[in-house]
């Protein structure tokens, strides 16, 4: 559960890796403070800034920033560390503000390595602050502990590096400020982050629904910023001038994991949400000026046409026709800035791709066919791909962490398919089916052997054809169910193991489970819904999806939602808690960020290869020899 902390409030902390993120709504400075049992600092040294960003244990941003994320293992500081203090400051020397009391709250949450939120705290009741410590991390009887500070210091980053002992406070600070000051145009230049953001939420955060408000006219061709503000441009000017005349102001070529993180994998995994959030932020600017390029002739037309003088003949020609060039050219202004931010991440997105890990990467990759079953389980996982109207032939994988948080339901209906795609109403269930079997075929790949069991209920035999990569290579965990019978056999068994699993969780005796429960996670594949079902088994299969998750039991429904139209009301809860994917191009989910209407396309295996009969054979292999 997620605490919401108050001024000087402190709170175990579960876990010793961590993720703090960071909204303040204008550029800030972030960085960290490595105290003793005091709280002094001995040295510079202790201080991690963007001059220094990586300390042991500890990794900062390397600029200003509305928002930052902050890596920390306390398993890694030093034995005499026993204080981590997270600071923020206002740059200096720029036209931005020089007190938080003129800026929304700062808002922090800490995150596990899995991405669970375990605290929140909102930094209120500022004023002529414009340095401050926001968080501490401390070491209390071997175990550590989170505390909310909120002390701000009016004097700035000098003041709050002498309040904790350190002799050369007035150096580092002014360094600190050197290394990371974006510059007297920093609120608005088009290299550094954004700072006249609109979308801010009332907690002091970004409102991820709100669309961007479109740019004056006189901006409408210059610097609009979008970027995400975690991430370094690769478009952005040297940081020295020590270049050839040849490359002197060419683009950095873009580096595969070019993210903060732990691991490759988790840097190429937010590297990814990275491009996905700068394509968004891009395409809203485009949007955005020409929704204002298109307003602004209307008007122009408008006030041409309110002379009477002019209405008659072709009097007011020239001014329409002016209105039109005008709004022409502003269009093509903000073009030229989106294909230079789409020609950028395209440049990055052909350096990750081939990065990825199995998990992550196309079925067409070549990082399959030197497939080896993994000894670990990854943390994310591909459902298939993302794009825009504007952004072809630019698709961003849509990557999700692991474990599931959440069903899938892959939605076997009637939807506005693309030219091309399938007509009748069997190729495109038979379709829905075979991207759960990719599904499924990803998840056995990529688990090490033995720790994922895939069931599968399909109550009329009708997915025979479809299933046969997963029956045929015997890495399911069971034949499938058929028939009414069946149906309630395989949802009696998940179900006593979510309630035994609980029960022995609750009762601090997690490993004492009955030898004849299967302790792997589950993967349940359920075709043809609601066929076969009777009220019973639903209410069993709408337990599955709201208590199944949190205890390794995982659903994957294959269903048209107007054959369950008969059960009314009673079936939305369970469609809701499940996340729609479809086996066709559909425009049906919405970034967390403007909420751009985004095209879905399916992970599928290409036509006729032979991938993943041979990645199941390693893993039936496996499977053979870890019994």
């Amino acid at each position: 559960m997620t605490v919401e902390l108050v001024r000087g409030q402190n709170h175990p902390l579960p876990q010793v890796r961590l993720e703090i993120r960071i909204s303040a709504g204008v550029p800030v400075l972030a960085g960290a403070t490595l105290g003793d049992e005091n709280g002094t600092l001995h040295g510079p040294q202790r201080v991690a800034h963007a001059g220094a960003p990586m300390l042991p244990g500890v990794e900062v941003p390397r600029q200003a920033a509305a928002e930052h994320r902050l890596a920390v293992d306390l398993s890694a500081v030093p034995e005499a560390v026993h204080r981590v203090g997270v600071f923020l400051a206002l740059p200096t020397g720029t036209t931005g503000p020089l007190r938080f009391g003129a800026v929304p709250a700062p808002h922090l949450t800490v995150h596990g390595p899995d991405g669970t939120e375990i605290a929140r705290y909102t930094v209120g009741g500022l004023d002529t602050e414009a340095a401050l410590i926001a968080l501490e991390l401390y070491r209390r009887q071997g175990a550590w502990k989170i505390r909310a500070m909120g002390q701000g210091y009016a004097d700035g980053l000098p003041a709050l590096l002498a309040d904790q002992g350190l002799p050369e406070a007035d150096t580092l600070a002014a360094a600190v400020q050197a290394t990371t000051n974006p510059g007297p145009t920093a609120a608005y230049d088009h290299d550094t982050h954004r700072a006249n953001d609109v979308n801010r939420a009332d907690d002091g955060g970004r409102n991820p629904y709100d669309t961007p408000a479109p740019a004056e006219g006189p901006t409408l061709g210059g610097p609009i910023d979008y970027s995400h503000p975690r991430r370094p441009r690769h478009n952005a000017p040297p940081p020295t001038p020590a270049v050839s005349p040849a490359s002197e102001g060419q683009p950095a070529p873009p580096v595969a994991g070019d993210a903060v993180g732990w691991s490759m994998e988790e840097r190429l995994y937010n590297q990814v949400w990275g491009m996905f959030e700068d394509l968004t932020r891009t395409t809203a600017a485009y949007r955005s000026a020409l929704d204002f390029a298109d307003s602004r002739m209307e008007k122009e037309i408008d006030q041409a046409l309110a002379d009477p003088r002019a209405r008659l003949g072709d009097g007011n020609a020239a001014e329409r026709e002016a209105a039109r060039t005008r709004r022409d050219q502003l269009a093509g202004q903000a073009r030229a800035v989106l294909d230079r931010d789409l020609a950028q991440l395209i440049a990055e997105s052909e350096v990750v791709e081939p990065a990825l890990p199995p998990a992550c990467a196309r079925w067409d990759s070549p990082v399959w066919h030197g497939y080896r079953v993994p000894t670990e389980p990854p943390m994310a996982l591909r459902l298939g791909d993302l794009h825009l109207p504007e952004s072809l032939p630019l698709r961003i994988p849509l990557l999700v962490r692991l474990p599931l948080e959440q069903g899938l339901w892959i939605d076997s209906g009637a939807t506005a398919m693309p030219e091309g795609f399938f007509a009748d109403v069997a190729a495109l269930r038979q379709a829905a089916l075979e991207t759960a079997v990719a599904l499924a075929a990803r998840l056995l790949a990529v688990h090490p052997a033995g720790e994922l069991a895939v069931r599968i209920i399909d109550p009329a035999g009708a997915g025979t054809r479809a299933l046969w990569p997963l029956t045929g290579a015997g890495v399911l965990a069971a034949p499938p169910a058929t028939g009414a019978a069946g149906v309630t056999e395989a949802l009696e068994r998940l179900t006593r193991r979510v309630d035994l699993v609980q029960m022995a969780v609750r009762g601090g005796a997690a490993g004492s489970l009955p030898d004849d429960v299967d302790t792997a996670r589950q993967l349940l594949i359920v075709n043809d819904f609601p066929h076969g079902f009777d009220d019973r088994a639903i209410t069993r299969l709408r337990y599955l999806a709201d208590e199944g998750p949190a205890v390794g039991v995982h659903l994957v429904l294959v269903a048209d939602r107007a054959d369950a139209a008969a059960y009314g009301p009673l079936l939305d809860p369970l469609w809701r808690s499940l996340m729609r994917l479809t086996p066709v191009p559909d425009e049906h989910l919405a970034d967390p960020w403007v909420g751009h209407a985004w095209t879905y396309e399916p992970a599928l295996v290409p036509v006729g290869s032979r991938i993943v009969e041979q990645v199941l054979g390693e893993v039936a292999a496996a499977l053979i020899k870890n019994k």
